[in-house]
């Protein structure tokens, strides 16, 4: 598989699409930045080879370019010697030199524009894996919003007005019986009291009346 094929096929529109039509959108979501973090790692790999590569031209076409300026000094110093054949060999290596020079030149050249153009498809992994992890985010809130919705909608859907109103009247009239008793076995405790007790309360209430008539007695003439 092309190191670059998930930046080619899942873009961020077809991602959003797949996912909008998946049955676990924050499981499918997680398979895709764990897809798209390994081949941006295989990218990178790919990308630090291109730029050794680069690195190793440049080096190559920097050694030939000192070695041509240094033959070349080197031809001057011997032809102010009047050293012929010196100068002539300076000057035969320094042709080799520049013909090496070019060709490394060369080869620099399209190395670095393809590590550019490496560097940039990086870069957009980068950038569309930044945008996956935050859509993921997003999607998880949204996914748990919508359960937490679901979950009460089910409870709404099982929870009725009338059956509740029906409910409460059925305690109310569960309330007035369970009162209505209460008073009925009040009545019944009061009428089964002994004739004695009736003597009895009857002597009580009278105790109080005559204490009562006493004390008011007490304070008449003070008036």
């Amino acid at each position: 598989m092309s190191i670059f094929k998930r930046l080619r096929d899942l873009t961020m529109s077809n991602i959003n699409a797949i996912i909008d039509k998946a049955e676990d959108p924050i499981k499918m979501t997680d398979q895709y930045i764990r897809d798209m973090q390994e081949d941006l790692e295989d990218a990178e790999k790919a990308v630090a080879q291109q730029i050794a590569i680069e690195k190793k031209f440049k080096q190559l076409f920097e050694e030939q370019e000192a070695l041509v300026k240094k033959r070349e000094e080197q031809a001057h110093t011997a032809a102010r010697a009047q050293n012929m054949d010196l100068a002539r060999r300076a000057l035969e290596e320094k042709k080799a030199a520049e013909v090496k020079m070019a060709e490394y030149k060369t080869s620099y050249d399209q190395n670095k524009a393809s590590a550019d153009n490496l560097r940039g498809k990086l870069d957009e992994m980068r950038k569309q894996l930044t945008q996956m992890k935050n859509k993921r985010e997003t999607l998880v809130a949204r996914y748990n919003a919508a359960k937490a919705q679901t979950e009460i909608n089910k409870a709404l859907n099982g929870f009725s007005s009338d059956t509740a109103s029906a409910g409460m009247k059925r305690m109310e009239e569960k309330m007035m019986q369970m009162e209505a008793q209460a008073e009925a076995s009040n009545e019944m405790s009061s009428k089964g009291k002994s004739l004695d007790e009736e003597f009895e309360k009857l002597g009580k209430d009278q105790a109080v009346e005559d204490e009562l008539a006493a004390l008011m007695k007490q304070y008449e003439n003070k008036n």
